[in-house]
């Protein structure tokens, strides 16, 4: 005898076609524990009597879930649920700006399966040269073109993160006597870094669009051509406060900085969502270095840092990385090239967009303040507000089991007033971030 499936038929209210919404529906449920490991699914017949779909719409959308490891079916029986979640309690963070989890252990298992037949040994036994192997920069290359740069992979260079990847590209254009300019509230990591390394750094202003040309001229201007000049910018999704550039923006932005005769530094993790916006590398491959990564277009464990740099720049970066080596892992690598030739890469993407879109309207449903900045393709909202009041957020956020960014770690200039909080979405679960949300706009409220 059959067990009866726990699953009360619906479709999601976003998607295409009515088997994406099927699909979609049943990994949202999946995802966040309305139904547990081992619960059976609706038979394919009875559904597609339930919802008024077609049998092949069933299927496909079941094929679906089974590629992405949410489900299994068992010849005769039936399909069945594959994950299971273990509740814990812990602290619910709302300052990592990680993307949703969208990886399930089937698809991790298959995809190993997949390496372990055609990964070169050399890769994994040899130290990898200055800036990884060609084969990885071959395979990133393609990666790359997706978001519409193209690039010779004798130009990129590797590394163990974007974070690691940033760093070589200030080391290259700005080093110790340099100035770095960037935006006026920027992402907290470019921040560290450069303070770490004793960079001089000077914000600029910004708008909706993210950083304004005028102010980045008349910045120029003001410092004079004495030592090397360094724009770092993110146009796509800036972290923390979500603006996107327009193409005339970029276009303005990179003529500014030619004119100025300095170097510009693109921060694109989050270019993906936008691969129609021209990146700055490719309206200026002498003067744009490109930093991307695969962190937060895939997932947070896949520690792949990508460096496009200008033909100029490309004996001074291997001369740096003889001496500070930073190669990914070879079976990292293997699994983009496989995960490209699956297509595997592109459900993730689209799997995290529907996602991020999900906990943004979350966001703005349950918090509602005034001056609420969201995205549906970011992973964070921003709420501009004085550097002591979101001081004051931040303390009773974490009195009650809530971590948020402090403001000063945003904020080029520590005298700045004006900051605000960066609230990340990605990290919790769905039914934790909801609970996060609530509470967090009970402190708003009281602010």
């Amino acid at each position: 005898m059959l067990l009866r499936s726990p699953w009360t038929p619906r479709l999601a209210s976003t998607g295409a076609s009515a088997g994406e919404r099927l699909a979609l529906a049943l990994a949202d449920d999946i995802v966040e524990g309305r139904l547990a490991g081992g619960d059976r699914l609706p038979a394919h017949r009875e559904l597609a009597k339930s919802l008024q779909i077609g049998l092949g719409t069933v299927t496909k959308a079941y094929a679906v879930l089974e590629r992405r490891g949410l489900t299994r079916s068992v010849k005769g029986r039936g399909t069945f649920v594959a994950i299971d979640r273990s509740q814990r309690d812990r602290q619910i963070d709302l300052s990592t700006n990680a993307p949703p989890a969208a990886l399930h252990a089937r698809v991790l298992a298959r995809t190993l399966a997949a390496i372990a037949r055609r990964v070169d040994v050399d890769h994994v036994t040899l130290y990898a040269p200055p800036g990884g192997h060609l084969e990885h920069r071959r395979v990133l290359a393609r990666w790359l073109e997706a978001i519409g740069l193209a690039v010779d992979p004798a130009h990129l260079v590797l590394t163990s993160g974007a974070r690691q990847a940033l760093s070589v590209a200030f080391d290259l254009v700005c080093g110790r006597a340099g100035l770095l300019l960037t935006e006026r509230i920027t992402y907290p990591g470019a921040i560290a870094l450069a303070r770490r390394a004793g960079y001089r750094m000077q914000g600029v202003e910004i708008d909706a669009e993210g950083m304004v040309p005028q102010a980045l001229a008349q910045a120029l201007r003001a410092a004079g051509p004495a030592g090397p000049r360094a724009v770092y910018l993110t146009p796509t999704l800036h972290n923390p406060t979500t603006a996107t550039m327009s193409a005339p923006r970029r276009q303005a932005i990179v003529e500014v900085c030619r004119q100025a005769g300095a170097w510009i530094v693109e921060d694109a993790v989050y270019a993906a969502a936008f691969p129609d916006l021209p990146q700055l590398a490719a309206l200026a491959p002498d003067i744009a270095l490109h930093v991307n990564g695969l962190s937060k277009s895939l997932v947070p464990g896949l520690q792949i840092g990508v460096l496009a740099l200008p033909a100029g720049l490309r004996d001074a970066a291997q001369a740096l990385l003889q001496d500070l080596p930073m190669a990914p892992s070879a079976l990292s690598c293997a699994v983009v090239d496989e995960w490209l030739a699956t297509g595997v890469i592109a459900t993730i993407q689209r799997d995290l967009r529907h996602e991020a879109q999900r906990r943004a309207r979350l966001a703005a449903a349950l918090l509602g303040a005034d001056g609420l900045v969201w995205h549906p393709e970011a992973y964070n909202a921003w709420l501009a507000m004085p550097r002591d009041a979101a001081d004051g957020v931040v303390s009773a956020a974490a009195a009650i089991g809530l971590k948020l960014t402090p403001p000063q770690a945003m904020m080029v200039c520590e005298d700045d007033s004006a900051s605000g909080l960066r609230i990340c979405l990605g990290g919790p679960r769905f039914e934790e971030l909801t609970d996060a949300l609530g509470h967090l706009a009970a402190l708003l409220a009281r602010a």
